[in-house]
């Protein structure tokens, strides 16, 4: 017996249930996906972005690692960012955390737990920058919960510091990254009032402007040089 038997019935069901409502709905959706909006989420299995906004397939951009982190050498992460930005042409990215995530709570041990250490110094970083505010919680329940919050900060920040938001903004896209967190117990997402729509809303260290088209040629001419005296 297939061991996904299971999942292909249940596939067969979804399909036919979707048809009987909408005739259209598979012969429309394959046609052109146009999302107006990235999710950057937590790859938890309760936290399934579409349901939770009340989207549809096709409306909804998705992206999810263990604790919806945005690393700046992820090419994973930034190859999806630059897809939903230049192709899909979006106007929100969403970073979603959630409460009581266990990539974050993980990061919060001093104890090892394999390859997934290496992921997790990104969250171990966030901590160490607001140690301060964490150690002086006393409940550790909400220490975690307040963690799981400045994570999601820290990666909006990170997306907003990635080359492909800064050239949409600096192509005057209409664009907006978000940071919001969802909490299981109650199935309630809340914003976190973490946005950035340009790049004047970051710290100026991180904005970066493109170079005037002259500023390479010396080197360059110097590279040329080399190559030609065979150096």
């Amino acid at each position: 017996m297939n061991q996904l038997q299971k999942i292909y019935d249940n596939n067969i069901a979804w399909a036919e249930k979707i048809k009987k409502d909408k005739p259209n709905f598979f012969s429309d959706l394959s046609k052109q996906q146009s999302p107006e909006y990235l999710w950057i989420g937590c790859s938890d299995s309760r936290v399934v972005a579409e349901q939770l906004v009340g989207l549809q397939p096709g409306e909804l951009f998705v992206h999810r690692n263990i604790a919806n982190v945005v690393v700046p050498t992820d090419l994973n992460c930034l190859s999806v960012i630059q897809f939903a930005v230049e192709v899909l042409k979006v106007k929100h990215i969403i970073v979603c955390g959630h409460y009581g995530c266990g990539g974050v709570k993980a990061s919060m041990q001093r104890i090892e737990h394999g390859l997934i250490d290496n992921w997790l110094c990104h969250i171990k970083s966030v901590h160490q920058k607001n140690e301060e505010e964490l150690l002086g919680i006393a409940d550790e329940t909400e220490r975690l919960d307040r963690l799981c919050e400045l994570n999601v900060i820290e990666q909006v920040k990170n997306i907003c510091h990635t080359t492909v938001v800064q050239r949409a903004w600096r192509n005057n896209k209409e664009l907006t990254v978000h940071g919001c967190i969802y909490t299981l117990e109650t199935g309630i997402l809340k914003d976190l009032d973490m946005r950035f729509s340009a790049m004047g809303d970051m710290n100026d260290i991180f904005q970066l402007r493109q170079p005037k088209r002259d500023v390479y040629k010396p080197s360059l001419n110097i590279m040329k040089n080399n190559l030609r005296d065979g150096k």
